[in-house]
């Protein structure tokens, strides 16, 4: 019995050396991301290449044009739809909507194919029991998520199709050249197989490479319309059409913000759970002790991307009819008084904007998070709210600490998003790339990559003081 404890003193001892060198490392771990840490990380650096070669082949893609359209003639289009949903595609595309190309509709069907099968979850009792299967359950969902990827791709291409036609026919300008039946049935065919390859692609980045591939190819799409911004407003200060201050102001404007965003990204609300008290190695009863992280923006991105796209999608929809209908009649003249209202910066436009986004707000938070089920798990593994009761009155307590903070959540995505539109009004720029949605993707995105850049070079230090651990035991 004295030999098996003094080696597990030993033990304990050398776990106690490990674990304050290695928290010690992890501090300092933000300050080591050097070239010498990353040459010797092999793994690491195989994936960052994978994911870096995987983005390019997804730019290369976005410039392969659809069969049977004109270039010059979609440019036109673009110009007259600009300020309606088709902005918001593009951004998130990488500008293949404006180039029709054979990703023309990105990641964006597989999106919203997502958020309503998450919604269904919380609202159909047979998907949410499917939810709760672990891993098979999951990959169904996946499967269904996936269906309904392909057939809002179909939907969307259908459209998008008939409406490149439309627009020909109307104008007098022949976006498609050979128009028809075939023309269309080709343009869904390529844009669900551009779509479905953009999703194995972000599969593979997500298992082979750094980070989650769907939200990297979103991010990269934004990224690479910066270029065009910086020099759309440095050529309005060159031409004079843009004054020295805006420009300050607009840069000063996006440094602040992305500044703002990562600040509250990372905020969370802990609270403290406890569990019951257990024998521990030296005899003593110790208590267990662990947070529940409720973050402040809970939510995500999603809701000023859904009440976006439900504001503009009228807007659309009038420029596609308005071009068919007479100005003088009063369809026409109820088209042109709704775009008026409904435009970019307009009070209303901004004012059920900002609503919406409070709204989505709440409505998303409370189907990803469930304080019920939450509150059933903790009282099932013994956890508890220090002077809150189990059960009940758990779920009560983080219903109600989950609304306090969901309402900050909404004031400060609101502010993000409604500043950019206001400033964006007032000096005449429509820069949808600097706009609020654009800036929390980026900045998501990213930190959630440089986290699991840190979680790579943290699990490689282990691996090295393991290795050296045994070293020196087997010197000994």
């Amino acid at each position: 019995m004295g030999l098996e404890a003094r080696e597990a003193r030993l033990c304990q001892g050398f776990i106690a050396r490990l674990d304050r060198s290695m928290a010690s490392r992890a501090d300092n771990i933000a300050s080591n991301l050097s070239l010498a840490n990353f040459s010797k990380a092999t793994e690491l650096k195989k994936r960052l290449w994978f994911t870096v070669g995987a983005l390019i082949v997804f730019r290369f893609l976005s410039f392969v044009p659809l069969p049977g359209v004109n270039p010059l003639i979609l440019t036109e289009l673009y110009k007259h739809t600009q300020g309606g949903i088709l902005d918001i595609f593009n951004t998130f595309s990488g500008g293949s909507l404006q180039r029709m190309s054979l990703i023309a509709l990105g990641v964006m069907p597989y999106i919203t194919a997502s958020i309503v099968v998450q919604l269904a979850t919380s609202l159909h009792p047979a998907l949410a029991a499917l939810k709760k299967e672990g891993e098979s359950g999951r990959k169904k969902m996946n499967q269904y998520t996936r269906y309904g990827a392909v057939l809002l791709t179909a939907i969307q291409g259908w459209f998008v199709a008939s409406g490149l036609e439309a627009y020909g026919a109307s104008s007098g300008l022949q976006a498609v050249v050979i128009p028809g039946m075939l023309f269309r049935v080709s343009a869904v065919i390529s844009l669900i197989g551009g779509t479905m390859f953009l999703l194995w692609l972000g599969e593979q980045i997500t298992s082979r490479g750094i980070g989650n591939g769907v939200s990297l190819i979103i991010m990269a799409g934004i990224v690479a319309q910066m270029p065009s911004f910086f020099s759309q407003l440095f050529e309005g200060g060159r031409s004079g059409s843009v004054s020295g201050f805006t420009i300050v102001g607009m840069i000063a404007l996006v440094v602040g913000l992305i500044l703002f965003i990562s600040f509250m990204e990372r905020a969370t609300r802990r609270l403290l759970i406890q569990y019951p008290k257990r024998a521990g190695q030296n005899g003593m009863m110790q208590a267990d002790r662990s947070h529940l992280p409720l973050k402040l923006n809970t939510s995500g991105v999603i809701p000023p991307i859904f009440a976006s796209s439900l504001l503009l999608l009228p807007l659309t929809i009038t420029q596609f009819a308005g071009k068919s209908v007479s100005p003088d009649s009063k369809l026409g003249a109820a088209i042109v008084t709704l775009n008026q209202y409904l435009g970019h910066g307009k009070p209303l436009y901004m004012l059920l904007y900002a609503l919406g986004i409070i709204f989505f707000c709440f409505f998303y938070t409370a189907v990803v998070f469930n304080p019920e089920e939450t509150a059933e798990n903790l009282k099932r593994n013994g956890g508890f709210i220090p002077g809150i009761r189990p059960g009940k009155n758990t779920q009560v307590y983080l219903d109600y600490v989950l609304t306090r903070i969901t309402v900050i959540g909404a004031a400060y995505i609101t502010v993000v998003c409604v500043v950019p539109e206001f400033f964006m009004e007032q000096t005449g720029l429509r820069l949808v790339v600097a706009g609020g949605t654009s800036l929390l993707i980026v900045v998501n995105v990213t930190v959630d990559t440089i986290t699991q850049i840190q979680s790579h070079l943290l699990a490689h230090q282990y691996g090295d003081l393991i290795k050296k651990a045994k070293l020196k035991g087997r010197m000994r």
